[in-house]
């Protein structure tokens, strides 16, 4: 497994690797640090190779502690990138020229008024096709929560889970959300008689679901701790859901994709402070 870990020497950036080191062993990981001197206002004026030389020695401080951190860990250190520009488009960049399996990231996730203020890894997953691990809390890393919805992409994020993440003494977690009947249409175009039968169609669906990804699960022998069939806004009870059960990584696939704007998934990355793997 090839992964980008996107640092900016920060704490939480480094919470992102030590939570993804613990669920997985022997990836090689890349770690690009990018010093972002496009914050200038055009006004103030700056020596320009002296500062590039300041920013590229900062940048070798947090690369060699990055390094340090990575080898006390199962992971393998693979290359050191620098860049001194705008963080966002420089990170772009280093995932077009190599192929990565999972982007690794920190994000300061959402606070008050504010959409994200880990906006550049707003702007990053929002403009990838790779899968990606965002963190903002270090945790114990040991329960995990698939959110499945049975479709294809569901499915895919639970084949690369399995397939990147040791999952092994790990204590998994299954939910489906049921969207409430009575939202989805217009009020007065469906009786009761409808809305009963339509809520019995979604719990015979979402236990065939959960079926499937436990038969999925014991091909590998990994059982289930809990699964769960609830009601409601698929975001909103996956967040009550991971909140309740202390859940430490959600993983979830999304449609399209690159940007997930307006999607379950980035509702969820915004406001759990669980990890998020997203599957593109």
């Amino acid at each position: 497994m090839h992964v980008l870990f996107c640092t900016d020497g920060s704490k939480i950036s480094f919470n992102a690797l030590h939570n993804f080191a613990k669920w997985t062993k022997g990836a090689v990981v890349d770690v690009i640090c990018v010093i972002d001197w496009t914050f200038l206002p055009d006004e103030v004026s700056v020596e320009t190779e002296g500062f590039a030389n300041s920013c590229a020695n900062v940048a070798d401080t947090i690369l060699s502690f990055a390094q340090k951190e990575i080898e006390k860990t199962s992971l393998i250190f693979g290359q050191g990138i620098k860049r001194c520009g705008e963080a966002v488009d420089s990170i772009l960049e280093q995932i077009d020229r190599e192929k990565y399996d999972i982007v690794l990231m920190g994000s300061h996730g959402k606070k008050g008024i504010q959409r994200w203020l880990g906006s550049v890894s707003r702007d990053v997953v929002n403009n990838i096709s790779v899968s990606s691990y965002i963190s903002k809390y270090e945790n114990k890393a040991r329960k995990i929560l698939f959110a499945t919805d049975g479709t294809d992409n569901s499915n895919l994020a639970v084949r690369d889970a399995i397939k990147y993440l040791n999952l092994n003494e790990k204590e998994i977690y299954v939910c489906v959300v049921n969207e409430n009947p009575s939202l989805l249409f217009l009020e007065g175009t469906l009786d009761s008689h409808w809305l009963l039968e339509i809520e019995e169609q979604q719990l015979k669906n979402a236990d065939r679901i959960i079926r499937d990804v436990r038969s999925k699960l014991e091909e590998y022998s990994l059982p289930i701790k809990k699964d769960a069939i609830v009601m409601g806004i698929p975001a909103e009870k996956i967040i009550d859901f991971a909140r309740d059960e202390q859940i430490d990584l959600v993983v979830m696939g999304t449609r399209q994709k690159s940007k997930i704007r307006g999607s379950v998934s980035k509702r969820v990355l915004e406001i759990t402070a669980a990890d998020v793997f997203i599957v593109k």
